[in-house]
């Protein structure tokens, strides 16, 4: 395993930034430290570097604890925010810092650095200085000033935060071709769920200092394990009424449970557009929302206000129509337990519990 992290925690003062942390890291492996803003994402990776110092747990390297060892020993490469480059220095410059405080040699540094310079697609732009730099190229460079000691390790923290939506979308391509490329383990901090799923490997969900799920884009979102990972991945509505919904009367006994149903769980049309009629419900569209590709409808059923999607090749949907609205599943949650839960009007009336 390339890095295992075992009871990690980090206090400022009172503040419990991260708490009993654990998990480990296949060599090669993109991850997502993804959470809400002050969740303890930006703590974890620093200890990582070794730019913070543990309250107490540890941090392996390929079976190497390295909590003591400083940053310039642990092989790690690390990209910014705000890039951090030098505005004085060349994109030669840049790229070749840490090649000349390891004392290469000159013509050794000039071949890493036009390699990178290739692989970046930054050729032709040796000479620039970051001014002259668009956001996207002034990324590259920090990208490829990072990797030019071949480091065991690359940490980025909140990578494309700084750059324009359109350019941010080609980045994390670029970036997650890069690495598979390179085959370098890697650890990127982002609040931006969208950008996780796309990029990442794996995602570890982080919040108020504890990790509360690590797995595959998909795992997360199909199997979420906590109410605040199916609460924070995708678009949902969480309700205390789902006794009211058509096929899950038998939920109304149980105190405390509340229902979370994302967009596809719910299916609406109007009459005689859905197949299992009789597990459907009648509701009432309250707002459209063009998404570009597909119409984002808010619908209210009963006291339940809900989210779904609806395809542009279907007929259009209009505020205040009536519409038949059927819930194929719920994700269930209380205290102490989570599971998912059919429609019982449906084949399967059973609770799938995960």
């Amino acid at each position: 395993m390339h890095i295992e992290v075992r009871n990690l925690n980090k206090q400022f003062g009172d503040f419990h930034a991260v708490r009993d942390v654990s998990f480990t890291i296949e060599k090669g492996h993109l991850i997502g430290l993804l959470g809400p803003s002050g969740g303890g994402k930006t703590s974890i990776l620093r200890m990582l570097a070794g730019l913070e110092t543990p309250t107490s747990g540890d941090i392996e390297f390929l079976g190497k604890r390295v909590n003591e060892l400083p940053p310039q020993e642990r092989g790690i490469g690390f990209v910014f925010q705000n890039y951090a480059l030098f505005k004085h220095m060349t994109v030669f410059d840049n790229i070749a810092f840490g090649l000349k405080i390891k004392k290469q040699s000159k013509e050794q540094i000039r071949n890493r650095v036009m390699e990178l310079v290739e692989l970046t697609g930054l050729k032709g732009f040796e000479h620039r200085y970051p001014h002259q730099l668009s956001g996207g190229q002034r990324q590259r460079v920090a990208f490829a000033r990072a990797l030019a000691p071949e480091p065991q390790l690359l940490l980025l923290d909140e990578p494309f935060a700084a750059i324009d939506a359109k350019i941010r979308g080609e980045l994390r391509t670029w970036l997650k071709e890069l690495i598979e490329r390179v085959g370098i383990t890697s650890i990127f901090v982002t609040h931006d769920q969208e950008e996780a799923i796309e990029v990442a490997d794996e995602i570890m969900i982080i919040n108020k200092g504890q990790l509360e799920q690590k797995g595959s884009p998909w795992d997360i979102y199909k199997s979420p394990e906590t109410p605040f990972v199916a609460g924070f991945i995708g678009e949902s509505t969480i309700i205390e009424n789902i006794g009211e919904i058509r096929g899950f009367e038998n939920a109304n006994g149980w105190s405390g449970t509340k229902a979370l149903i994302r967009p596809e769980y719910i299916e609406i049309g109007k009459p005689g557009e859905i197949r299992l009629a009789s597990a459907a419900m009648n509701g009432r569209v309250k707002h459209l929302h063009f998404r570009g590709s597909e119409w984002m409808v808010e619908i209210e059923v009963g006291a339940a206000k809900l989210i779904t999607y609806r395809s542009l090749e279907k007929d259009a949907l209009h505020p205040g129509e009536e519409v038949n609205v059927l819930v194929h599943r719920a994700y269930m949650f209380n205290d102490s337990d989570s599971w998912i839960m059919e429609n019982k009007l449906k084949e399967d009336p059973m609770p799938i519990h995960i």
